[in-house]
């Protein structure tokens, strides 16, 4: 009986500004069976340059690069390849930065202190084609999509809310009836995931969703 042929590794190239963070990464990588290390970059614009050469199955990219932020070289990674599978390794959390990665074609996220497991799970799951976000950010991005689902009225009644206005001040402001900005303002609440007015403009402003008016 003939043994069935090992799968190939995964291949990965690896992009980030701090050498011990790329040794410490490649270290890891050369230990885990079924992974193998095409490349490492220093610099957002070496990271473009190698995937290009190099075609790696995954990449794990930081944000914070020298040269070009991460999110620009996710963007041109992934307009030379639609395929390209990137996922965001960084020691920043800023949920901002996370969702345009995301929007620009990255297909998972990782903190840079999440565990082995996690990490090999990641990157697997990868590259079968398949996204990966830890089931917190998970949730923050599905109600950023919520989010971004306001109506014009009700990113208007928002404005209004964020600027410390009650319902009749709302309703006279906007020449709509008291109890149609109570229903809008309950479809904010919702949508931004979210319990009360005060903290109703607290997330729209960490999210730039003011600016939008």
């Amino acid at each position: 009986m003939t043994t069935p042929p090992a799968d190939p590794p995964i291949t990965l190239l690896i992009a980030d500004d701090h050498p011990l963070i790329l040794a410490g990464l490649a270290s890891l990588i050369a230990s885990l069976p079924g992974l193998r290390l095409l490349g490492q970059a220093g610099t957002g614009l070496a990271a473009v340059e190698l995937y290009r050469e190099l075609r790696p199955d995954v990449v794990l990219m930081d944000l914070n690069m020298p040269e070009m932020h991460g999110i620009e070289a996710i963007e041109r990674i992934c307009a030379d390849d639609a395929q390209a599978k990137i996922v965001i390794l960084t020691s920043y959390q800023g949920e901002d930065s996370v969702h345009r990665a995301l929007r620009v074609g990255a297909r998972g996220y990782l903190l840079k202190d999440s565990g082995f497991l996690q990490l090999t799970q990641c990157i697997r799951q990868v590259a079968a084609g398949r996204h990966y976000l830890p089931p917190e950010l998970a949730a923050q991005q599905a109600s950023r999509i919520d989010a971004n689902r306001l109506s014009k009225r009700e990113h208007d009644i928002l404005l209004h809310l964020s600027a410390g206005k009650s319902n009749k001040m709302i309703a006279r402001s906007a020449g709509i009836e008291v109890g149609t900005v109570k229903f809008h303002v309950n479809n904010i609440l919702t949508k931004l995931n979210v319990s009360s007015r005060t903290e109703a403009a607290t997330v729209a402003a960490r999210r730039g969703l003011l600016g939008a008016f």
